[in-house]
């Protein structure tokens, strides 16, 4: 019995989503090639058109394009999947899966193609409402701050003259506010 875990990437939207496949449901993906493209009532997608860009086997070995089959295979890479060098022209024997789609193939990477085009509905109409002329009065709130700046310098003034005078300082303030 085949089981996969399909990973469909949106490259417009950056996004992705992980659907599980098991049995008459991943029958149609077995013998597919890398590189192919598929209707996504396959993965339950309706009407996106995805393309198979990848895949690793049930012991982590990954799927290349250029190795031919389903079978896994030991080749001498120079770079490119499965191999990342760290100098230059590093080569190194690696164990990889061929480009076929087998009952071997745990995950299958996809992207999208094509979305559905969405078609065009009218747009609704917002009802107007027949509503009385209101006429709007403007409140002010809050002082303008030239205002307040102005009453704290007089407030301080007149707290600083009662203090030096040797009292009512209290009286000087509240006549000073008020």
């Amino acid at each position: 019995m085949a089981k996969f875990k399909v990973i469909v990437s949106d490259p417009t939207q950056s996004k992705s989503k992980v659907v599980e496949l098991e049995g008459s449901r991943a029958v149609p993906l077995i013998g597919k090639r890398l590189g192919e493209s598929i209707d996504g009532s396959v993965t339950g997608m309706p009407g996106l058109k995805l393309q198979i860009t990848g895949g690793s086997d049930k012991d982590g070995f990954p799927m290349r394009p250029s190795v031919h089959g389903g079978v896994r295979v030991s080749v001498i890479l120079s770079k490119g999947v499965g191999f990342h060098p760290k100098r230059e022209g590093e080569r190194q024997r690696k164990t990889l899966r061929g480009d076929v789609i087998t009952e071997e193939i745990v995950q299958v990477n996809m992207k999208v193609l094509e979305k559905p085009k969405k078609a065009e509905r009218p747009k609704r109409q917002k009802k107007i409402k027949a509503e009385p002329a209101v006429e709007k009065k403007e409140v002010e709130l809050e002082p303008k701050s030239e205002e307040v700046q102005v009453q704290t310098s007089q407030t301080q003034e007149a707290e600083s003259s009662a203090t030096k005078s040797g009292g009512e300082s209290s009286e000087a303030a509240q006549a000073a506010r008020g």
